[in-house]
């Protein structure tokens, strides 16, 4: 093996390896807070409408920095609560910008013609201010 191909196989081997010391890095944090919201709707056919909406909609508010709406995934584990229809993610970087969130009109828009349709939903806020 002359120099060149004893090198390139080298750096090959340093790559591969610095790939594999990447896969051990932890995961990055999402946003500061978290607002989650799970819907039981009234009818249950109208999920991947309210997640249309809430893609064309929520997703598009200026200070929603992470984002996310979908159904219930039955991964097998009894202690998951499977009781709503669809869930909602939405991060921000500051209260401020939850806040703005909460009183944009497209924010308010949704809730308005969303209400109706819901026999119930559940929020949860988390704050994530770890570094």
């Amino acid at each position: 093996m002359d120099n060149r191909t004893a090198a390139f196989a080298l750096s090959i081997i340093v790559l591969s390896v610095g790939g594999c010391a990447s896969v051990n890095a932890p995961a990055p944090r999402t946003a500061l807070i978290s607002h989650i919201v799970f819907f039981d709707l009234q009818d249950p056919i109208d999920a991947d409408d309210l997640i249309r909406d809430c893609d064309d909609l929520i997703a598009n508010i200026p200070t929603v920095s992470t984002y996310t709406a979908g159904r219930h995934i039955d991964t097998g584990r009894p202690t998951i609560d499977a009781n709503y229809d669809v869930g909602l993610y939405v991060g921000f970087n500051s209260l401020e910008d939850y806040a703005q969130y909460v009183e944009h009109p497209v924010h308010k828009s949704l809730v308005e013609k969303w209400t109706p349709r819901l026999m119930s939903f559940t929020v949860r806020d988390v704050l994530d201010d770890t570094p």
